[in-house]
């Protein structure tokens, strides 16, 4: 238990300022559009060496330890329930590879770069690199969010952080066996049946466990509000209890048992998962701002040029000859490799399992290993700096990262979806139109929009939609209750505030309207599909209007009372939805679409011509017609 001495804060109080930095850093992240991980790194370095006013140690006490290996267990565990075997048809053989050849290659590349560069021992050196394996799912998965990577290189760098992550705390166990019976009196044999007894027993523990619950919950044994404590309490006590048999054997116990889960087809999946993520940002958050703040001046000093030179090496040698010797002969494009290849962040799951082995080589009696923790902090911070700042561009530089702009799904195919997927596609947004019904497509095919012929909430769509690289999802269907589901079911994954749908009939009245958590936000001014479809017959169409400081937003209202404000586009070409409710903000340099009346052909050319020749312009609008006509006529042959 912790005790407070001079000029110590009380643990409840340690607690709550760590996660208020830390979900605090998170959002400031978000609203500067940085790198969380950078962000929660600084401030732990600014409240703990920094100015000295938290000290986990001192803080916290006991409790810190095992408060991280819960931390990180749970961690793992969550990122074992993302490793659904359906999403890793297009990257299967990358994982397999990165797993199978990156880790073990790995493993040799980062013990000859501690021994010859850093200058450890081999002991030291054999056991630190088989913890070097990970490149930490706490880190990876904030900066995939933030990168908006392609659907294949983004899976490759998730699943090979996930599963090397306990492979990485094995190896190390691996490791440390064999010192003990170099160091210590326990011979080989003990030493090989102790590691090959938790292992199994791992493995077994995980499975069992996963199975266990699945069938539990698929046959409504436990209930739903359940569930999750259930969850979380049967995940502790399997960490437990194989970490009790073999050290650090619980990562792995936990991983299996989150990866059986996922591929087990439960009903209650999804809300599973979601709880998991939201719990997992709080335990990313706090455990880097513990571990950030608990590096001292003492320990950092033990750091030399030798250090420096090391991290660089691991960054531009082991981890590109590591993955370009992995993915070698594979279906991987090059590019894709490369930028995985410079690509290896680390995160908690190193610094935490890398204190527990330096204390247990030092009480060996090899003394380097005590460089060890300052050794992985040093690397963590370097790689999620450096990757935090340069993932997304380098993402972009080899054509492998989501639009810049963030696009827009419509959900439903109609005149009025396509008329906006147009407008916003030539303003260079991204735009895609989803229907279930070719027939509601032919509109949007007709002029060249892209296009998915399915079910949006499918798993079809989950793996054939590159979803990061939209943003944004307007339901549109005629259909009211399936509107409201995409709305309600998409909202976790885009953010209530970006998931819109039109108004639904009668909603007005008491007994057909919605709690406020189903649905999206209305859209069209509020109009209805029924009463789009009337002004889309009537020749209403959506026009971009250009706004300066002679012709601002007030003049537009003037001349054009009727119209409709649909969206605003910046300069920047950053794009902003206008909800039935939202107030326009258009200023000069900006373009606000708009649902407008049809306009007079001959005033048109008229205006653009900026003449009043209303002859050369009803020839303009004739050419027009009869070009429109011809091209019907080839459509129709």
């Amino acid at each position: 238990m912790a005790v407070e001495s001079a000029g110590a804060m009380s643990p409840v109080m340690a607690f709550a300022l760590v996660g208020a930095i830390g979900v605090g850093s998170q959002w400031l992240a978000w609203k500067l559009r940085l790198p969380a991980i950078v962000l929660m790194l600084l401030a732990g370095l600014a409240i703990g060496p920094g100015l000295g006013a938290f000290d986990p140690e001192r803080d916290i006490g006991n409790l810190m330890q095992p408060m991280i290996s819960i931390a990180v267990a749970i961690i793992l565990f969550e990122g074992g329930m993302t490793l659904n075997l359906h999403s890793l048809r297009e990257s299967a053989v990358g994982v397999r590879r990165l797993v199978l050849i990156g880790a073990p290659v790995g493993w040799a590349g980062s013990a000859a770069a501690l021994h010859y560069v850093a200058g450890l021992s081999w002991p030291s050196a054999a056991v630190f690199g088989g913890i070097m394996i990970v490149t930490g799912p706490t880190v990876i998965a904030p900066l995939l969010r933030t990168a908006r990577l392609s659907k294949r290189p983004a899976q490759l760098l998730q699943w090979e952080a996930i599963v090397n992550d306990p492979i990485g705390a094995l190896a190390a166990v691996l490791a440390f066996e064999v010192v003990l019976v170099m160091y210590a009196s326990e011979t080989f044999g003990a030493a090989v049946w102790d590691m090959g007894v938790g292992i199994v027993s791992a493995t077994v523990m995980g499975i069992a466990a996963g199975w266990a619950l699945s069938e539990g919950f698929r046959r409504g044994r436990v209930p739903e509000f359940m569930k999750v404590p259930v969850l979380f309490a049967s995940l502790l006590l399997v960490f437990a209890l194989s970490d009790s048999l073999l050290h650090e054997s619980g990562l792995l116990a936990v991983t299996i048992m989150g990866f059986y889960i996922a591929n087990s087809g439960l009903p209650s999946y999804t809300e599973l998962r979601r709880f998991k993520e939201h719990a997992t940002v709080l335990l990313v958050s706090g455990v880097f701002i513990l571990l950030a703040a608990s590096m001292n001046i003492e320990r950092l000093s033990l750091l030399g040029w030798p250090s420096v030179i090391f991290v660089i090496v691991v960054i531009l040698v082991v981890r590109p000859v590591t993955v370009m010797a992995s993915l070698a002969f594979s279906n991987v494009p090059l590019r894709e490799r490369v930028l995985v290849a410079l690509t290896g962040p680390r995160g908690v799951v190193l610094v935490a399992v890398a204190g527990l082995f330096s204390e247990r080589l030092v009480s060996a009696g090899i003394q380097d290993a005590e460089i060890l923790t300052p050794l992985a902090f040093a690397l963590v911070a370097a790689t999620v700096v450096l990757h935090g700042f340069t993932l997304q561009p380098l993402g972009r530089a080899l054509g492998l990262a989501g639009a810049q702009v963030p696009g827009v799904i419509f959900v439903g195919g109609s005149q009025f979806s396509a008329a906006f997927a147009q407008a916003l596609r030539e303003e260079d947004i991204p735009v895609l139109i989803a229907d279930a019904n070719r027939a509601r497509l032919r509109t949007a095919r007709e002029q060249g929009l892209p296009v998915y012929l399915g079910d949006i909430l499918s798993d079809g769509a989950e793996h054939g939609v590159e979803f990061i690289s939209f943003g944004r999802i307007i339901a549109t269907s005629d259909n009211d209750a399936y509107n409201t589901l995409v709305a309600t079911d998409l909202a976790p994954e885009f953010g209530r505030e970006h998931v819109y749908q039109l108004k639904r009939a009668k909603q007005e009245q008491t007994r057909h309207a919605l709690p406020a958590t189903l649905g999206g936000r209305s859209i069209a001014g509020g109009l209805r599909y029924l009463e789009l479809a009337r002004y889309m017959q009537k020749g209403w169409e959506i026009r971009a209007t250009n706004l300066t400081e002679e012709y601002g937003l007030e003049a537009w209202r003037e001349d054009n009372p009727d119209s409709i404000p649909l969206a605003e586009v910046t300069p920047g070409r950053a794009l902003r939805i206008l909800a039935a409710d939202a107030e326009i903000k258009a200023g000069p340099g900006m373009r606000i679409l708009a649902l407008s009346p049809a306009r007079d052909r001959t005033v048109e050319a008229a205006e653009r011509n900026g003449e009043g020749d209303a002859e050369a312009a009803a020839a303009e609008v004739s050419d027009h017609k009869d070009s429109q006509d011809t091209k019907d006529a080839k459509r129709d042959d």
